[in-house]
């Protein structure tokens, strides 16, 4: 009976001295973390991060950290993975959903992408985020589901936050209120769907929000 009440004690001791050394490399971590970031140093930053989710373990709030890193830094494979990790303790969070789709996207799994964007639209009925699931559902030839997101999507209040890059040419690029890309991706909906005169209002629409709006212009006077 001595026996086993030292070897308790023995066991308990090694615990609570486990406890202590990892508070204290956490401790550490943090402050070489701090140290990373005053100096605008990502890899050593992710590194960091790394090590204190393995001590912190699977719902280590760091995750959330590293994936905005890996977002920043336009590495959307590893960025893809930390989002989904961080997505199953937190299914609703927004700005991991918006990280993995656009991640997804840039990877060219549209498939995919799709997916996360149908999650993300009815929670923040933003519309930017109806006009990018339109545009995937046009992309992957759905132009039913299109037209019925993209119908939904004008009728959002616009925050005037977004504007759309369109590629002119190798050259040029021309930046495009929301609203008039939203009405433009409209249009060409309604002509796949051979619904030429409503693509023709939906396309005098986006010249009308924005007047020099170059591709809208020739998909009206293809219409013609």
């Amino acid at each position: 009976m001595k026996n086993v009440i030292i070897l308790i004690l023995i066991f308990t001791s090694i615990s609570i001295y486990s406890q202590s050394d990892k508070s204290q490399l956490i401790s550490l971590e943090k402050q070489v973390l701090k140290k990373a970031k005053n100096i605008g140093d990502p890899s050593v930053s992710s590194a960091s991060m790394y090590r204190l989710i393995v001590l912190e373990g699977k719902n280590s709030t760091y995750k959330d950290s590293l994936a905005y890193i890996y977002f920043s830094g336009r590495k959307y494979a590893p960025c893809f993975m930390i989002t989904t990790e961080v997505l199953l303790r937190d299914p609703k969070h927004i700005e991991m959903l918006e990280m993995k789709a656009i991640s997804l996207e840039a990877l060219g799994a549209l498939e995919k992408s799709e997916e996360v964007y149908k999650q993300l639209f009815p929670l923040t009925n933003n519309n930017f985020h109806g006009y990018t699931l339109a545009k995937l559902q046009y992309s992957l030839k759905k132009y039913d589901e299109a037209y019925t997101t993209i119908k939904k999507t004008e009728k959002i209040n616009d925050t005037g936050k977004y504007k759309v890059t369109y590629s002119i040419n190798q050259n040029h690029t021309q930046q495009i209120e929301l609203l008039a890309a939203i009405a433009y991706l409209k249009g060409l909906i309604e002509v796949e769907l051979n619904q030429k005169a409503a693509a023709k209002i939906s396309f005098e629409k986006a010249i009308k929000i924005q007047s020099d709006f170059v591709f809208a212009k020739e998909s009206l006077e293809e219409l013609k």
